[in-house]
């Protein structure tokens, strides 16, 4: 067959080049590009159930792959090109990928639960193979030649002499198809992208000082917001006189609703100004009275509701001369991102509203946004744009809901960019809640055999999803209402997650204490419940290894049936020389481990520290890590990842602690929430990748926290001889129990 001919029956028979797309041409039309004012029609939804919601290919053989999720410094913007580029037989920059944008892309939630690559990279590898699968069947049809006579190179279907580009072939796909949840896949055998360590997307601007984040983002035209937040929690806004501000140079306006207080100015820094003014003019009721923090988990403990049961087998009775029992308890912790929130957001002529954020959610923002302004939520088109650090629910949410609000009471075609203060990220964002955990462990011929865990926390998320997480819709005159949070116990879990250990253990029970309302504002932090949990489960395996006098290292192996679990256990050990390591004067050793969710990736990690007993001060030396994250994408991706989790989990567990009086939050700059320093980074971190090919996607990013908090623990145990059971490890805590003997 000629193979002119074959291209000129593809073009008749689609009668266009470009391939159909669910989105259609509202969606195409109302692409945003930085600084157009153009009207922008409603955008409809997006059927993620489709084909065409995930990939296209245009005349060009341009291929566009979409995801729901969000790049947020966890490198999955270079993973999901990698699965994408891989099943398309192409290299991973020639596939553009779009993030998180309720104009363009599946809704897919949250970025959060290490579940983008389960998620989101099994449905792009999915959709590609389909891609693939469909060309082939194309071309070979067209051909009249058999599928597997077909090769795929340089986005070329050949066939001998002849080939098809694949933007030929795509324009006469109906890609308006169900997206096929069982592709073939490539075999492991045959992979040459996954697996593969490839430049990081997303570094380059980072590290050269290019604009990156939200914070760096300007649009033409575009004026600048900030907000006088009350003083505490609950406070009420009772009087300002915003005359004066009105005339400062620069400022546009003053909104103000209920207890929502803004300005608004041409310039940056003329806003700062003004927003000082604004809030000491401001005159506010006295707010919500706080707790004693020296008192904060006795207190916890009393705003019981329920309790839950996590887990039960056999009949646990911790009881005999081997037992172990202890109190362990977190502080309140916040993300501490090194740039305070940012939202942007316009107006648009048609009456639609654009908002840029840096959210971990674009469509439950919409939904909370559109609900707060009273507008259908396919008036609202929320963009995500990477933020300057976090992995949790920080302020992004609220400060994209300042920004609408705002943008909702100037002209069209003017974007307003709200971008918080130091102090206010940090007296105002959604803390990781304070936990207290009680553990008791019984020993019996070398063996536990009854444990009980009882847990006091919350559900550890509000996330958007309604109008009442947003700040300024909880401020606003007509306030949105919280819902009274309800115990939810999944296999995942919240407050709850990691507190059912993953050991063989004849009799167990694991109780959950559930509190529906803490007295400082929380909300979803890195690993949620697991840090603690995890913390206090590693801490007493440590003390019954003690008592059964056995290494705790051949201690958890003893008690460990998963072979994948072992695995971990085993190389972390091997590479980090347990059972010969020679440390110093005023140095232990300490491990744990965990699989994150009893579900998802398995990590074990072994550290050393050390303490200094006339000082108290605690240094993390090395820590030697080895994670299975099922099929390894991007190795170098993972050991990224996990790197970070382990100097996170150090920096929450020597460090961190948001503090309070009676009145509002007083840890509201660097000074008063320190958190690790670039001297205290330890000398050496090391991860090893135990590669799975073939398996599914298990997911990093927060299986280092728990496991790196309890490793510390039980380092400092080992170098002190004393059990430190209350987080952060801050050198008064250490010198208090050095002093206790």
């Amino acid at each position: 067959m000629n193979i002119a001919t074959s291209r000129r029956a593809f073009l008749l028979g689609s009668g266009a080049l470009m391939v159909s797309f669910s989105l259609g041409a509202e969606a195409q039309e109302g692409e945003v590009q930085a600084g157009t004012n153009a009207p922008q029609p409603t955008v409809t939804a997006i059927d993620s159930e489709r084909l065409d919601s995930w990939i296209r290919v245009d005349a060009n053989s341009h291929i566009t792959v979409f995801t729901g999720k969000a790049e947020l410094g966890q490198g999955i913007r270079t993973a999901l090109t990698q699965v994408a580029a891989e099943e398309l037989e192409v290299e991973p920059d020639e596939i553009e990928l779009i993030t998180a944008d309720t104009g363009r892309t599946p809704n897919e939630g949250f970025t959060a639960g290490s579940m983008s690559m389960p998620n989101s990279g099994t449905s792009i590898r999915n959709a590609a193979a389909q891609m693939r699968r469909l060309l082939v069947e194309a071309v070979a049809q067209t051909l009249s030649v058999p599928p597997d006579s077909l090769t795929l190179q340089g986005k070329q279907i050949r066939s001998g002499d002849h080939s098809l580009s694949y933007g030929e072939v795509a324009a006469a796909l109906n890609l308006e198809v169900p997206l096929a949840g069982d592709a073939v896949l490539k075999a492991p055998e045959a992979l040459k992208v996954i697996g593969r360590d490839v430049p990081r997307v997303d570094i380059p601007g980072k590290v050269t000082g290019a604009p990156a984040y939200i914070q760096d983002m300007r649009l033409p035209g575009m004026l600048h917001a900030r907000v006088v937040r009350p003083p505490g929690y609950g406070a009420t806004l009772t009087e300002v006189d915003t005359s004066a501000i009105e005339a400062m140079p620069g400022v546009v306006g003053v909104v103000r609703d209920g207890n929502f207080l803004a300005v608004i100015a041409e310039r940056e820094f003329q806003a700062v100004t003004a927003m000082r003014e604004l809030a000491r003019l401001a005159r506010w009721s006295t707010g919500t009275e706080l707790p004693e923090q020296a008192e904060i988990h006795n207190v916890l403990r009393g705003l019981e509701s329920e309790v839950g049961t996590v887990a039960e087998q056999g009949d646990a009775n911790p009881s005999g001369d081997k037992v172990f029992a202890a109190r362990f308890t977190r502080p309140y912790q916040m993300h501490g991102s090194i740039g305070p929130s940012c939202g942007i957001a316009r107006l648009e002529p048609d009456g639609t509203l654009t908002v840029w954020s840096h959210t971990q959610g674009v469509y439950p923002d919409r939904a909370a946004i559109a609900q707060m302004l009273d507008l259908e939520p396919g008036r609202v088109r929320v963009i995500h744009v990477e933020g300057s650090g976090c992995y949790g629910h920080n302020g992004a949410d609220d400060a994209a809901a300042d920004a609408a609000l705002i943008a909702s009471r100037l002209p069209p075609g003017r974007p307003v960019r709200v971008q918080w203060m130091r102090e206010q990220e940090n007296a105002w964002e959604p803390f990781g809640p304070a936990m207290s955990i009680t553990v008791r462990g019984a020993v019996t011929n070398g063996r536990i055999s009854d444990f009980a865990f009882d847990l006091w926390s919350n559900i550890h998320t509000t996330r958007p999803g309604g109008a009442a997480a947003l700040l300024a819709a909880r401020q606003k005159s007509a306030p949105a209402t919280p819902n009274v949070p309800q115990m939810q116990i999944s296999p995942s879990g919240n407050g709850d997650r990691n507190a059912n250990p993953l050991y063989t253990i004849p009799n167990k029970r694991i109780l959950w204490h559930f509190i529906p309302d803490m007295p400082l504002r929380v909300s979803a932090m890195r690993a949620l419940g697991a840090y603690a949990n995890v913390f206090a489960l590693e801490s007493a395996m440590d003390e019954l290894a003690r008592l059964a006098q056995a290494d705790p290292v051949a201690f958890r192996l003893a008690h460990l049936e998963d072979e994948r679990a072992r695995a971990v256990v085993q190389m972390a050990a091997e590479r980090f020389d347990w059972e010969t390591a020679t440390l110093g004067p005023g140095r232990g050793k300490g491990f744990a481990f965990a699989r994150y969710k009893n579900l998802a990736a398995y990590l074990a990690v072994a550290v050393e520290m050390e303490v200094e007993r006339e000082t108290g001060r605690t240094r993390l030396v090395r820590a030697v890590a080895a994670i299975d994250s099922g099929q390894a994408v991007s190795p170098n991706g993972i050991r990224n990842q996990t790197e970070g989790g382990i100097l996170q989990a150090a920096s929450w567990t020597l460090y961190e602690a948001v503090t309070f009086d009676r009145r509002q939050i007083t840890s509201v700059d660097w000074s008063s929430y320190p958190i690790l320093r670039f001297a205290s980074v330890p000398e050496k971190v090391e991860v090893h990748v135990i590669d799975r090919p073939g398996e599914p996607f298990l997911g990093t990013g927060e299986a280092a926290q728990g496991p790196v908090a309890g490793a510390i623990g039980n380092a400092v145990r080992d170098a002190i001889g004393l059990r430190l059971t209350d987080l952060p490890f801050t050198r008064q805590r250490v010198l208090a129990a050095l002093a206790a003997g």
